[in-house]
């Protein structure tokens, strides 16, 4: 988990001083869903894109 403080703090970090907190929420939002997406990915949680296509002609 050290890792996802250490890309929150770096992406505020570099975010302008003129940032909201609608901006920061955001970048940590983000962050957030690359992290689980990664962790999903390894946990092999994935699906094919014809599984995908199959899936979205449902909706």
């Amino acid at each position: 988990m050290e890792t996802l403080k250490k890309d929150a703090v770096d992406a505020i970090s570099k975010l302008p001083e003129s940032a909201t907190i609608d901006d920061i929420m955001y970048r940590l939002y983000v962050i957030d869903k690359i992290h689980k997406g990664k962790e999903a990915v390894s946990q092999g949680k994935t699906m094919t894109v014809e599984n995908l296509k199959h899936e979205a002609m449902t909706w």
